[in-house]
Protein backbone atom coordinates (compact mmCIF):
# COMPACT_ATOMS: atom_id res chain seq x y z
CA UNK A 1 0.00 0.00 0.00
CA UNK A 2 1.37 3.24 -0.85
CA UNK A 3 1.24 6.18 1.36
CA UNK A 4 0.16 9.84 -0.02
CA UNK A 5 2.01 11.74 2.28
CA UNK A 6 1.21 14.99 0.35
CA UNK A 7 -2.41 14.52 0.59
CA UNK A 8 -2.02 13.29 4.75
CA UNK A 9 -0.56 16.48 5.07
CA UNK A 10 -3.39 18.76 3.51
CA UNK A 11 -5.67 17.01 5.41
CA UNK A 12 -3.61 17.94 9.01
CA UNK A 13 -3.12 21.46 8.12
CA UNK A 14 -6.83 21.65 7.81
CA UNK A 15 -7.38 20.80 11.24
CA UNK A 16 -7.25 24.09 13.51
CA UNK A 17 -4.83 22.30 15.71
CA UNK A 18 -2.39 21.50 13.41
CA UNK A 19 0.84 23.64 14.00
CA UNK A 20 2.83 22.91 10.40
CA UNK A 21 1.76 25.27 7.72
CA UNK A 22 1.46 24.86 3.75
CA UNK A 23 4.64 26.76 2.74
CA UNK A 24 6.98 24.11 4.45
CA UNK A 25 5.36 21.22 2.35
CA UNK A 26 5.53 23.55 -0.78
CA UNK A 27 9.63 24.14 0.25
CA UNK A 28 10.38 20.03 -0.07
CA UNK A 29 9.25 19.04 3.56
CA UNK A 30 7.06 16.73 4.66
CA UNK A 31 5.83 15.81 8.14
CA UNK A 32 8.42 14.04 8.54
CA UNK A 33 11.55 16.16 7.73
CA UNK A 34 13.27 17.88 4.78
CA UNK A 35 12.19 15.68 1.26
CA UNK A 36 15.67 14.19 0.81
CA UNK A 37 14.74 14.47 -3.13
CA UNK A 38 13.97 18.25 -2.80
CA UNK A 39 16.63 20.03 -4.57
CA UNK A 40 17.27 22.86 -2.27
CA UNK A 41 16.34 22.59 1.09
CA UNK A 42 13.95 24.82 2.71
CA UNK A 43 15.36 28.01 4.28
CA UNK A 44 13.24 27.34 7.48
CA UNK A 45 16.00 24.55 8.17
CA UNK A 46 18.89 26.76 8.35
CA UNK A 47 20.13 25.86 11.50
CA UNK A 48 22.38 29.62 12.31
CA UNK A 49 22.64 30.83 15.56
CA UNK A 50 20.89 34.09 16.96
CA UNK A 51 23.45 34.38 20.13
CA UNK A 52 26.77 34.01 21.04
CA UNK A 53 26.98 31.73 23.88
CA UNK A 54 27.93 35.08 26.44
CA UNK A 55 25.45 36.96 24.68
CA UNK A 56 22.72 34.33 25.15
CA UNK A 57 23.65 34.24 29.43
CA UNK A 58 23.93 38.15 29.18
CA UNK A 59 19.89 38.08 27.19
CA UNK A 60 18.82 35.61 29.99
CA UNK A 61 19.92 37.46 33.05
CA UNK A 62 18.06 40.27 31.43
CA UNK A 63 14.63 38.62 30.73
CA UNK A 64 14.52 35.81 33.46
CA UNK A 65 16.93 36.84 36.63
CA UNK A 66 14.92 34.40 38.90
CA UNK A 67 15.65 31.58 36.41
CA UNK A 68 18.89 31.52 38.28
CA UNK A 69 21.17 31.24 35.24
CA UNK A 70 24.73 32.07 36.22
CA UNK A 71 23.66 30.90 39.81
CA UNK A 72 21.42 27.06 40.07
CA UNK A 73 22.06 26.91 36.17
CA UNK A 74 24.80 27.70 33.45
CA UNK A 75 24.47 27.52 30.08
CA UNK A 76 27.78 25.83 28.94
CA UNK A 77 27.34 25.21 25.37
CA UNK A 78 25.23 26.18 22.29
CA UNK A 79 25.23 24.70 18.81
CA UNK A 80 22.23 24.49 16.25
CA UNK A 81 19.30 23.08 17.39
CA UNK A 82 20.70 22.32 20.66
CA UNK A 83 21.67 23.48 24.42
CA UNK A 84 24.31 22.09 27.02
CA UNK A 85 22.86 23.41 30.82
CA UNK A 86 24.42 22.69 34.17
CA UNK A 87 22.49 22.52 37.32
CA UNK A 88 25.06 23.22 39.97
CA UNK A 89 24.21 20.75 42.75
CA UNK A 90 23.26 22.17 46.44
CA UNK A 91 21.39 21.08 49.07
CA UNK A 92 18.56 23.11 48.17
CA UNK A 93 17.79 20.43 45.04
CA UNK A 94 18.00 17.14 47.51
CA UNK A 95 14.53 15.81 48.97
CA UNK A 96 13.86 13.18 51.42
CA UNK A 97 16.59 9.87 50.75
CA UNK A 98 19.39 12.31 49.73
CA UNK A 99 18.94 12.25 46.46
CA UNK A 100 18.27 15.13 43.92
CA UNK A 101 14.47 16.65 43.82
CA UNK A 102 12.22 15.62 40.39
CA UNK A 103 11.52 19.59 40.50
CA UNK A 104 15.24 20.29 39.79
CA UNK A 105 15.49 17.75 37.25
CA UNK A 106 12.56 19.50 35.48
CA UNK A 107 13.33 22.72 35.67
CA UNK A 108 16.86 21.98 34.24
CA UNK A 109 14.91 19.93 31.40
CA UNK A 110 12.55 23.13 30.92
CA UNK A 111 15.16 25.99 31.18
CA UNK A 112 17.57 23.55 28.91
CA UNK A 113 14.66 23.71 26.28
CA UNK A 114 14.05 27.54 26.60
CA UNK A 115 17.93 28.07 26.14
CA UNK A 116 18.01 25.79 22.88
CA UNK A 117 15.41 27.74 21.29
CA UNK A 118 15.95 30.92 22.00
CA UNK A 119 19.48 30.07 20.60
CA UNK A 120 18.20 29.39 17.39
CA UNK A 121 15.18 32.04 17.59
CA UNK A 122 16.73 35.15 19.13
CA UNK A 123 15.21 37.60 21.22
CA UNK A 124 11.20 35.91 21.83
CA UNK A 125 12.16 36.08 25.68
CA UNK A 126 7.92 34.97 25.69
CA UNK A 127 8.21 31.91 24.04
CA UNK A 128 6.65 29.81 26.40
CA UNK A 129 6.23 25.76 27.83
CA UNK A 130 2.93 24.39 26.57
CA UNK A 131 3.85 20.81 27.82
CA UNK A 132 6.82 18.55 29.36
CA UNK A 133 6.90 14.88 29.85
CA UNK A 134 9.89 13.57 32.18
CA UNK A 135 10.57 10.16 32.98
CA UNK A 136 12.88 9.53 36.05
CA UNK A 137 15.31 6.78 35.30
CA UNK A 138 17.50 6.06 37.98
CA UNK A 139 18.71 8.25 41.15
CA UNK A 140 20.90 10.49 40.69
CA UNK A 141 24.61 11.00 42.40
CA UNK A 142 24.91 13.49 44.68
CA UNK A 143 26.98 15.99 41.97
CA UNK A 144 26.10 18.76 39.44
CA UNK A 145 23.33 17.58 36.81
CA UNK A 146 23.69 17.98 33.40
CA UNK A 147 20.90 19.02 30.63
CA UNK A 148 21.47 18.34 26.79
CA UNK A 149 18.86 19.80 25.20
CA UNK A 150 17.80 18.92 21.22
CA UNK A 151 15.30 20.47 19.41
CA UNK A 152 13.20 17.58 17.40
CA UNK A 153 11.70 20.45 15.78
CA UNK A 154 11.14 23.97 15.69
CA UNK A 155 8.72 25.30 13.44
CA UNK A 156 6.93 29.31 13.62
CA UNK A 157 4.79 28.41 16.07
CA UNK A 158 5.82 25.53 17.86
CA UNK A 159 9.01 23.88 19.04
CA UNK A 160 9.37 20.30 20.53
CA UNK A 161 12.57 19.20 21.99
CA UNK A 162 14.25 16.54 24.27
CA UNK A 163 16.29 16.70 27.07
CA UNK A 164 18.72 13.87 28.43
CA UNK A 165 19.99 14.30 32.16
CA UNK A 166 23.21 12.83 33.15
CA UNK A 167 25.18 13.19 36.42
CA UNK A 168 28.08 15.02 35.86
CA UNK A 169 30.65 12.40 34.45
CA UNK A 170 28.45 9.42 34.07
CA UNK A 171 27.17 7.87 31.01
CA UNK A 172 24.23 6.78 31.84
CA UNK A 173 20.81 8.57 32.13
CA UNK A 174 19.12 9.65 35.35
CA UNK A 175 15.92 11.26 33.40
CA UNK A 176 14.76 12.07 29.84
CA UNK A 177 12.18 14.83 29.15
CA UNK A 178 10.17 15.75 25.68
CA UNK A 179 8.93 19.21 25.91
CA UNK A 180 7.14 21.69 23.43
CA UNK A 181 6.94 25.13 23.37
CA UNK A 182 4.83 28.05 22.45
CA UNK A 183 6.57 30.68 19.85
CA UNK A 184 4.48 33.81 19.91
CA UNK A 185 3.94 35.49 16.48
CA UNK A 186 7.25 37.55 15.50
CA UNK A 187 5.74 40.01 12.61
CA UNK A 188 7.68 37.66 9.75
Amino acid sequence: MKLDVQLIISALEMHPLWPGDARRAKQGANAFGPDPQSPEPPSRMSHSLAFSLDEIRTYLHEIFPQAGIGRAFKVEEIGPMRARMRLHFDDRHLRPGGTISGPSMFSLADVALYVAILAQIGRVGLAVTTNVNINFLRKPAPRDLIGEAKLIKLGKRLAVGEVAIRSEGEDELVAHATGTYSIPARGD
